[in-house]
């Protein structure tokens, strides 16, 4: 990552939380120890964050505190090509009169341009992807109740959601911090209690993951692979992760940014 975007990066971080460590801005920007320590200082040499022991905060500290993980603004940045592949492919798995959940995230959002000609009843968590439906499509949206979280654009609520309770949906579509074989894994306990509300509520659980989600981990586990039935991905999925999902019987579907076209693999 170029020094500008991992100050973008280190900024928007910080000022989600009230403190980031060292150890998590390693972890959102994929640098060494000695690299962050370094741009928090000449950060904190310009005035645009205050440097503390182990790491830094907000010259204005957020009021409430984000969620663990890179801010939407962040995320929709990195592998937007294979994201964009990826999206395309699971709109294609949508038919016209399905109820279906897209969970935010910068993946699942870029899904909206594909689906503004259809006729869905879509249920999400996610301010653009609600907005985007709203203004240029005739789909039916539908949002819960909950908190904000200006830095990832989702809504979530700690005590579950009445409508999301009584919603079915034919697919859910999701994202995910990373993807092994213990399982989907998130970065956040809100994230995690959120979409295990959601996941009972569909038939078929559809993950959207760019081949960088295969090598990256968190200790919580959203749910096993025998939960998922598909795993959507880019050509960049390596041979183990294949031979992974087969061994599981997960479906996966290789979504190639280059060509725009997509091929199923049992």
């Amino acid at each position: 990552m170029h020094e500008t975007e991992r100050h973008r990066v280190i900024l928007a971080t910080v000022q989600s939380r009230p403190v980031a460590t060292v150890a998590e801005l390693c972890e959102v920007t994929g640098s060494s120890e000695a690299t962050i320590r370094r741009d928090i200082a000449a950060l904190h040499i310009e005035g645009k964050l205050r440097r503390l022991r182990g790491g830094a905060e907000a010259v204005n500290p957020p009021e409430q505190g984000g969620l663990v993980g890179r801010p939407f603004v962040v995320n929709e940045t990195l592998n937007i090509a294979q994201k964009r592949a990826i999206a395309r492919a699971a709109a294609e798995m949508c038919k016209d009169g399905e109820p279906i959940i897209i969970n935010g995230g910068t993946t699942t959002y870029q899904m909206v341009d594909h689906l503004v000609g259809r006729r869905l009843s879509v249920f999400t968590n996610s301010f653009p992807i609600a907005e985007h439906l709203i203004r240029h499509s005739r789909n039916s949206v539908v949002i819960p109740g909950g908190t904000i979280y200006r830095e990832q654009n989702v809504i979530l609520s700690p005590f579950g959601g009445v409508v999301a309770s009584h919603f079915y949906a034919r697919k859910m579509f999701m994202g995910c911090q990373g993807l092994a074989r213990h399982g989907v894994m998130e970065a956040d306990p809100m994230v995690v209690q959120s979409e295990l509300a959601l996941i009972g509520q569909a038939d078929e659980l559809i993950v959207l993951a760019d081949s960088s989600k295969f090598e990256r981990r968190s200790s919580l586990i959203l749910c096993g692979l025998d939960r998922v039935t598909a795993v959507i991905t880019d050509s960049g999925v390596r041979d183990e992760d294949r031979q992974m999902l087969e061994e599981m019987g997960v479906s996966l579907i290789v979504a190639d940014a280059g060509r725009d076209i997509t091929q199923s693999v049992a």
